[in-house]
């Protein structure tokens, strides 16, 4: 079993759920405030985005067409209001304003992703586009300037689509070579200054929402698993999971051998994750339980951990699960994360459905490992409903989520 030798897990939250860290005071004149005096002075506390949600400026500089840029000129239906991110928040020309707003509310780190496409606008056939080098650079030394620490992920679910287009993106070894490639150009330009990395972030949400249901681009899925013109629910989106987890160790191992000893940073990935509580206390709904952690964030955590997927995915998937070879196994266990870091949202109630029958819906079908996620058991809401449909309140489940992560990767991985 392969033995870490430090590890910790970080908690990223989008800028919108950004309360949760804060200690709410009441002042003398009745006004809310915040603060984090009770926080340790290492405690990092900070806000998320992501490059197409928040930069804008598609066409800018250089930048090529990425992913979600075709996606949501071609298909304006799949997102709910029917808009984009040609502009966004317009982050690319306003970072100085959101610096003095991040600055307003106290937070000492930033979390960011590159855009693939601003910085290669054609991978690694074209050259490096180094006006999009320039306004990351300028974005790193304004945030450092004002104290705040960036912390950057190399890839937030967008790419050029020109890989999509040459060879099918994640569908193809080839992306892993891409990646890594790009992890190196990020390195060798910024990490003098950037000392928190995050190779990917929720490639678990990103492989089911692309290649399972299809609602994400490149949109693929098939039946009964979504509506898509092309696809394989219960091939693909395993195959794109493997070069994704491969890609990662990749850059990891590019980091370790080339820069981290000079640069002195840290480098991780980050998952999504959700706690599932068993409808019942039967065992079968029990076992349902660990098999929706296996099909969701095990799936990427146990590979760059132990260099392997977990046995649930193998027990149910049997070949349609990709293998690693004896040298990719090598490649992960060679490829140590300083961190693992963690998006929660929500909770879900897990029915067993490989004992018994479930009705359609979301976890009930082979690919999701035969385990039905409901937001209630009979009148009881699993907790909170906030103004987002699908995200619950749910305190317990995140804290139970956090002594699952550490049970499953931090004391057994010291055995």
């Amino acid at each position: 079993m392969k033995t870490l030798t430090s590890f910790v897990i970080i908690i990223f939250l989008q800028s919108l759920l950004v309360h949760i860290f804060c200690l709410h005071q009441t002042s003398s004149n009745g006004i809310l405030e915040y603060s984090s005096s009770t926080f340790p002075s290492d405690f990092l506390f900070g806000t998320a985005s992501s490059a197409y949600q928040y930069e804008g400026a598609f066409s800018t500089d250089g930048k090529s067409l990425n992913n979600w840029d075709v996606f949501t000129h071609e298909n304006p239906g799949k997102i709910l209001d029917e808009n984009n991110g040609d502009i966004a928040v317009d982050q690319y020309h306003r970072f100085r304003e959101d610096i003095q707003l991040m600055t307003f509310l106290g937070v000492n780190s930033y979390r960011f992703s590159i855009s693939w496409s601003r910085v290669l606008p054609r991978g690694k056939l074209g050259g490096i586009n180094y006006s999009g080098i320039k306004y990351y650079n300028i974005l790193i030394n304004s945030l450092i300037s004002r104290g705040i620490k960036p912390f950057v992920t190399l890839n937030h679910m967008d790419y050029p689509q020109e890989l999509e287009n040459r060879f099918q993106s994640w569908l193809n070894p080839e992306m892993q070579n891409e990646f890594g490639y790009l992890a190196d150009i990020c390195f060798k330009h910024f990490g003098n200054r950037v000392k928190y990395w995050t190779t990917l972030n929720e490639p678990n949400q990103q492989v089911i929402l692309a290649y399972i249901t299809g609602r994400f681009p490149p949109s693929r899925c098939s039946s009964p698993y979504g509506n898509c013109s092309r696809g394989n629910s219960e091939i693909e989106p395993f195959i794109a999971a493997h070069n994704m987890i491969l890609a990662h160790a990749k850059a990891v191992n590019i980091y370790k051998t080339k820069y981290q000893r000079e640069q002195k940073g840290s480098i991780g990935i980050v998952v999504q994750t959700s706690w599932f509580e068993p409808i019942s206390d039967s065992i079968a709904d029990k076992d349902a339980a660990e098999r929706a952690q296996s099909f969701y964030s095990n799936w990427i955590l146990d590979p760059v951990i132990y260099g392997k997927y977990p046995k649930e995915m193998v027990n149910i998937l049997g070949t349609a699960l990709p293998q690693f070879s004896s040298n990719q196994v090598k490649s992960l266990n060679n490829s140590k994360v300083d961190f693992i870091g963690i998006n929660h949202y929500t909770s879900y109630f897990i029915q067993d459905c490989l004992t018994s029958s479930c009705n359609a819906g979301y976890g009930a079908f082979k690919a999701e490992g035969f385990a039905l996620k409901l937001d209630r058991k009979g009148n009881v809401s699993i907790g909170e409903l906030t103004d987002v449909d699908w995200q619950h309140i749910d305190p317990e489940g995140f804290h139970k989520m956090l002594n699952y992560l550490t049970d499953r990767f931090w004391r057994l991985a010291k055995t």
